[in-house]
């Protein structure tokens, strides 16, 4: 399994770190404009190779002709926040750069699947596949992957159990307008409201916790210049999924073709995750509010589309 990262910025570096340990990877290829620095990285990583039991992968920092062949390509180059910045002011200078990126990537490596983290991921998404010849099956984002697993976490506290036995989603975009479908949440298989009732636990107030997950990156941000940690996670969990051919379902951001009445944008929706990329999107019966949040993140996500084409 070969593996290429494009922008070895925190992100990207600390996916790598992921990618050394994992059994499967026997190529891993770090592409960025600094090439010193990317050689730096790998070289630091190389230096762990001796105390780990994967496969002891060939690190190389090139350039896109060597990512041809590639099985995986993720993509996290572009311009980084500013503090006071949000992810949509991004949109113009990274709809440009990603346009870029996507064309060496197709150049060298049309076979892959590719996993969009550059900001905003929804937009930038929707940007490389229109730049491209890339199905929407093997090219998408990592989403609100790491906006779920966030929740998760502040569920898990608020009930005291460990977030993998609770199951939930943060769907939408992954930004302002994404929302927490309730009626899919569950404590170990009981609604939540219902497990807290049954245990004695003060009741979830929902509109806070929903506030507490779309401004933990910003935190994260503001107190140390990026976040880096849960995102990378996020990601391995999806190549992971896909190495395994683990028919995982993850809120992926894909394009929507129809699916729950909208069309011609990318959001975050349940998707079964394999070998080959995005087998299927999922059908949810929402509740009506819930429709309605996706509606209105869809309109959001479709304006920033409508911004970075005219980019």
């Amino acid at each position: 399994m070969k593996v290429s990262v494009i922008g070895m910025g925190a992100v990207g570096t600390e996916i790598v770190g992921f990618l050394v340990n994992m059994a499967e990877v026997s190529e891993i290829v770090a592409i960025d404009q600094a090439r010193a620095k990317a050689e730096a990285e790998l070289w630091d990583f190389a230096h762990t190779t001796a105390f780990t039991y994967a496969k002891n992968p060939t690190l190389i920092a090139g350039d896109y002709a060597d990512a041809a062949g590639s099985d995986i390509v993720v993509i996290t180059a572009g311009a980084q926040l500013q503090k006071d910045q949000t992810r949509d002011d991004l949109v113009r200078i990274n709809a440009r750069v990603m346009r870029s990126i996507i064309a060496e990537v197709e150049r060298y490596a049309p076979k892959a699947i590719v996993i969009v983290v550059t900001n905003p991921v929804d937009v930038m998404t929707r940007v490389a596949l229109d730049a491209s010849n890339f199905p929407p099956e093997r090219l998408f984002s990592s989403g609100t992957i790491i906006d779920s697993a966030r929740f998760m976490r502040l569920l898990s506290d608020h009930v005291g159990i460990d977030p993998k036995n609770i199951f939930g989603y943060v769907l939408g975009e992954h930004g302002s307008t994404a929302f927490i479908p309730w009626s899919l949440c569950n404590v170990c298989g009981l609604d939540v409201d219902r497990y807290c009732q049954l245990n004695g636990i003060a009741p979830i107030d929902k509109a806070d916790v929903r506030e507490r997950v779309l401004a933990a990156g910003y935190e994260i941000f503001q107190r140390k210049g990026n976040t880096n940690h849960g995102i990378a996670a996020s990601v391995f969990r999806i190549i992971r999924a896909i190495v395994a051919n683990e028919r995982s379902v993850l809120p992926a951001g894909v394009l929507l073709r129809g699916h729950y009445g909208l069309d011609d944008v990318v959001l975050s929706v349940p998707c079964v995750v394999d070998r080959s990329g995005i087998q299927r999107i999922l059908n949810y019966a929402f509740s009506p509010e819930e429709s309605a949040a996706l509606a209105a993140s869809a309109a959001h996500v479709a304006g920033l589309i409508r911004l970075a084409r005219g980019g």
